[in-house]
């Protein structure tokens, strides 16, 4: 098992009921698969501190929170102030999820807008990375982001990447990191392997998004953070390296956006 390149799930959701009294034997099959650390995902304030136990109990977990902006018109709109709060904690390590998906709520996108806009500003507070979720926003998204990012620099993953070539690039112009699923695995997702073939390799990171979105060969059952693994294999085969290499670039890539997490551990 020490042989076994070691990687990061980016993007989980540990906090989910798919996973109840199961978190022990799951975090264990990551570290088999070598996924030694993940960054579990709160999308809604009022979850934050079941999220923050989590992390709190298990080492490999950092945690990140957020207003998913599909929740963004059923709760109170979150505060810079709120957001910045939670930065006290010290395995708390990102900004969101936060975007804009008009695939089933277009009619909130003022109100995911005016969030997606609180959050960034809690980025740029904090210095620490903002988490975009994007679906069916291409346009709006790529406006918002480059209009905010003119009123000060802030760090961002757009996670779980499957929208356009456009905002692709119009996200790595802004230094922005791209984050690969279980989807750029699936066999008809060719299009998209090959955006991520035209980005820096020093901008991707890897993750599962569990319990969604499982890779081959689970594709269709409930996702967990070890199989981040088989969707980091395709990575390297889109960027023609071995597996190896790979899994040590994206653990670079994370480790210099996500600093507070490698600030953790070497103080551990």
């Amino acid at each position: 098992m020490t042989d076994t390149p070691q990687i990061t799930d980016s993007h989980c959701h540990l906090d989910f009921p798919d996973f109840d009294g199961q978190l022990d034997d799951i975090i264990a099959r990551a570290a088999a698969a070598g996924v030694t650390r993940m960054v579990t995902i709160c999308t809604k304030l009022a979850n934050e501190p079941a999220v923050r136990a989590i992390a709190e109990a298990h080492a490999p977990v950092f945690y990140a929170a957020g207003t998913h902006p599909m929740s963004a018109a059923d709760v109170p709109l979150v505060t810079v102030d709120d957001l910045v709060a939670l930065a006290d904690h010290p395995k708390f390590v990102g900004i969101g999820e936060t975007g804009l998906d008009y695939h089933y709520t277009a009619d909130s996108a003022r109100i995911q807008q005016e969030s997606l806009r609180v959050h960034i500003a809690a980025a740029r507070d904090t210095g620490l990375p903002l988490i975009i979720h994007a679906r069916e926003a291409d346009d709006d998204m790529a406006r918002i982001l480059t209009e905010e990012y003119a009123n000060g620099a802030f760090t961002c993953v757009m996670h779980c990447f499957s929208s356009s070539a456009a905002l692709a690039r119009a996200a790595l112009d802004l230094g922005f990191y791209l984050s690969m699923s279980g989807i750029a695995a699936f066999p008809k997702s060719q299009e998209l392997r090959d955006i991520f073939a035209a980005a820096p390799l020093d901008r991707i990171l890897v993750e599962t998004d569990a319990p969604y979105l499982a890779p081959p060969p689970h594709r269709g059952k409930r996702n967990e953070p070890a199989y981040t693994a088989h969707t980091a294999r395709r990575g390297a085969e889109v960027f023609g390296l071995d597996y190896a290499e790979f899994a040590a670039r994206t653990q670079r890539n994370f480790d210099r956006l996500f600093t507070r997490v490698a600030r953790y551990e070497a103080a551990a």
